[in-house]
């Protein structure tokens, strides 16, 4: 089946039967755009993933959690924090053809349903294994949502104002990290299990709002037609204050091509990611998922307590205060960064805030591989390379990376490929919260390394292979990126005596408009 040649339609706001909606919603026009809302609202589950993991590290070296499980080993803590993302790489593999059946707002909404049982079950947990159970039910209605709400964002954002949107999600998971880290150190000052209890307590009750909440939204103009229904998605167009000139729509014979794409099993789902003028997209997204989970960003938030008292922090409540400064820093960055997201180019962020935190990584194995970790001037050089990483990750990769891995797949497989990508990026979540508490303990050198090496590798790929895709509609990235350019532009790259780094501009912006 061929989808890359369909006729394409521009939808009409001159109908009679939208002519009454476009009068009164033009009359009731706010100066802020009401795509802001949704964006602002679905956030919240980006909220919530950053909560839970600045909270859950930290709750596990309370002393009132010690007096209620027992003091647990590094394996067991590993198992404990990484549980969640098990089951969410799980779920997170069925979430996108569950978007594209039931809508991304009713997927966001049961995945936060699912996530509020989880939290209520740990939350009222005696016992390990019931704490275990909670957090894996907690995952899997992360996985659901997580994805789900990347989609819905970058389709209900204009083109203009993508970077900027899609950095909402960090900004509110660096906003959740914060706020995990002091809440604990809040808490940790109280005698009972309210200390560690709290925290699972109010991601259910925010779970709850964003699951009632988000079906009151419009749904994405963009999943609309793909079901056929015309109609709807030029009101939801047009109540999200988007341009209709940005809005398509496919013209199908009886049934329609759309129904079909989203009639597809599950398996046929997947074999549209390894076409051929996708499987280098797909392929591309899921390497940055995995890598930037492998750059060691989530030993740094799920054990910032751990690494800061190994940096020469003793006591409980001082690590837990450096880890709350790093979790402003995080959202101090996230939001400078986002006035910028529609200004920088894509590739100059993965390719120079790679170096800068590979080179972090490296000098903190070199010094820990050292005497020099021990002295008072190593111990405040590696809290500052701690500091520097935060602030070179967040500021580049977790914006960026998300959004390229969405931005480059065309409309008919955007929701499945964000949510393998988003598998690939729990799996590799859960290794390293898994395997850091006991490779710490082994080695006080070697994760950095390990981190430091996998982030030059990236480097290296992106040096290569990244296209640039900023300022460029979905739309037009939709019809225009496919593989043989990509094939033909690296095969000129190498060809070349240039010696230019710019002959691997994959995507030939040259002939493009930003706008359709």
């Amino acid at each position: 089946m061929e989808f890359e040649q369909r006729p394409r339609i521009q939808l009409q706001v001159s109908s009679s039967s939208t002519a009454p909606l476009v009068r009164a919603l033009k009359a009731k026009r706010s100066p802020v755009p009401a795509y802001v809302w949704p964006v602002l609202f679905t956030s919240l589950g980006s909220f919530l993933w950053g909560f839970d993991t600045g909270s859950i590290g930290p709750t596990t070296v309370m002393p009132q959690f010690e007096r209620q499980f027992g003091s647990v080993s590094a394996t067991v803590q590993g198992l404990l924090v990484s549980s969640i993302l098990a089951t969410a790489a799980f779920s997170s593999m069925g979430s996108g053809a569950l978007s594209d059946r039931i809508s991304r707002t009713y997927t966001i909404s049961l995945g936060a349903f699912v996530f509020s049982v989880g939290c209520a079950i740990a939350c009222s947990a005696r016992a390990l294994p019931q704490l275990f159970v909670g957090r894996c039910i907690t995952g899997f209605g992360e996985g659901v949502f997580i994805s789900s709400i990347t989609v819905y964002i970058m389709e209900i954002s204009p083109t203009s104002k993508r970077g900027r949107t899609m950095a909402t999600i960090q900004l509110f998971s660096a906003l959740g990290v914060a706020a995990g880290y002091f809440t604990c150190y809040g808490t940790v000052k109280y005698p009972g299990s309210f200390a560690w209890r709290f925290p699972l307590g109010l991601q259910a009750v925010v779970a709850i709002v964003l699951a009632i909440g988000t079906p009151f939204f419009p749904h994405s103009p963009y999943f609309l037609l793909s079901v056929n229904r015309s109609r709807d998605a030029e009101i939801a167009t047009l109540r999200l204050d988007l341009q209709m000139a940005e809005i398509r729509k496919e013209e199908a014979s009886a049934g329609g091509v759309a129904t079909e794409v989203v009639k597809q099993t599950f398996t046929q789902q997947a074999k549209q990611l390894w076409a051929k003028d996708v499987r280098f997209r797909t392929f591309f997204g899921l390497f940055l998922m995995g890598m930037q989970q492998a750059s060691g960003i989530d030993a740094v938030l799920y054990y910032a307590p751990v690494l800061f008292r190994q940096a020469g922090l003793s006591t409980t409540s001082a690590s837990f205060l450096a880890s709350g400064v790093s979790g402003i820093l995080m959202v101090v960055l996230t939001a400078v960064s986002q006035i910028f997201q529609d200004k920088w180019a894509r590739r100059t962020q993965m390719i120079g805030g790679g170096s800068v935190i590979a080179a972090c990584m490296l000098i903190m194995g070199s010094l820990y591989g050292s005497d020099a970790a021990n002295t008072p001037g190593g111990k405040r050089t590696l809290i500052a390379l701690i500091y520097i990483f935060i602030a070179a990750f967040i500021s580049t990769w977790a914006v960026v990376i998300r959004t390229i891995a969405s931005e480059i797949q065309p409309r008919r497989t955007r929701a499945p490929a964000t949510s393998l990508a988003q598998c690939v990026c729990w799996v590799v979540n859960w290794i390293i919260a898994f395997s850091t508490p006991a490779f710490l303990a082994r080695s006080s050198s070697g994760p950095y390394f390990l981190f430091g090496a996998c982030s030059l590798v990236t480097v290296v790929v992106c040096v290569v292979f990244q296209p640039e895709t900023k300022g460029l509609s979905l739309d037009t990235l939709d019809q225009d990126f496919a593989d043989t350019k990509l094939q033909s532009a690296v095969k000129r790259y190498f060809g070349s005596k240039s010696g230019h780094s710019t002959g691997i501009e994959l995507v030939n912006v040259g002939v493009y408009s930003a706008s359709l």
